[in-house]
């Protein structure tokens, strides 16, 4: 099931997308969804980012081969974790801002997993999947000059515009296995399986949940695949996730 946010008319509403049409819900994507009987050609909405997190939690060096490329080892025993405040977030369609700060932002496609019910230290005969509402496709924007000077990645990552999420939340989906594409102007620039993650989906969530209670809406950028680079202005960014849809942005 694909939840999303949508504006319609200048109502902001919630729905779930089935193929070419919205099905209006009332209630809260975090919570109890009854359709209305409502229903809008998906053309006629602006789809908005599917949830509004509480936190954003990224996930560094998640691919061998991104941790290669930047001339560092991946981590071995725990993963490597850093937060993105809520104000970086925006929809599908709007457009990353370049700051002046930067002379190189480059783009990174995730996948994001959105939780969906409050857990903390989950036990090892539990599932973590078990906490998850759904999955979406995720642009990690950095900074990368930026992240090299300041060595920690707060100022990087934390940009407004710096995380577009989207389309949708995809409830019924295995994070095992599944393709991660970013493409710029239609070039493929990076490409990866789940399957090639340092440190899986599970694994994640129990270990931060380890840390620190995680709420519902809360979403995780659990890492890119090798092939980040720099956007211009002008590009058109794509994260692609196999299962999921295709997560678009203008860069300004």
């Amino acid at each position: 099931m694909k939840l999303c946010r949508f504006k319609h008319q200048g109502e902001i509403g919630c729905g779930r997308v089935e193929g070419s049409v919205v099905t209006v819900c009332r209630g809260d994507l975090l919570g109890v969804m009854e359709p209305t009987g409502v229903m809008l050609p998906l053309e006629d909405v602006r789809l908005l980012a599917p949830l509004l997190p509480g936190k954003i939690i990224g996930i560094g060096r998640n691919y061998a081969a991104h941790a290669k490329e930047f001339g560092n080892a991946p981590p071995e025993d725990e993963p490597m974790i850093f937060l993105k405040p809520p104000s970086a977030v925006i929809s599908p369609a709007d457009a990353i801002l370049l700051p002046a700060a930067s002379r190189r932002v480059d783009h990174e496609a995730e996948l994001g997993v959105v939780i969906g019910r409050m857990v903390r230290n989950i036990p090892d005969d539990d599932d973590p999947l078990r906490y998850v509402l759904g999955y979406t496709c995720v642009n990690d924007v950095t900074a990368r000059d930026l992240q090299k000077k300041d060595v920690q990645f707060t100022r990087a990552k934390g940009f407004d515009t710096f995380c577009p999420i989207g389309p949708w939340i995809e409830t019924e989906f295995d994070p095992a296995d599944v393709m991660v594409t970013g493409r710029v102007n239609g070039e493929v620039r990076q490409q990866g399986r789940t399957s090639q993650m340092v440190f899986p989906v599970q694994r994640l969530i129990k270990f931060l949940a380890g840390i620190m209670t995680l709420m519902p809406g809360d979403l995780i950028a659990t890492g890119t695949p090798a092939g980040v680079g720099p956007l211009a202005s002008g590009d058109m960014v794509e994260v692609e996730v196999e299962g999921i849809g295709i997560l678009r942005n203008p860069v300004d």
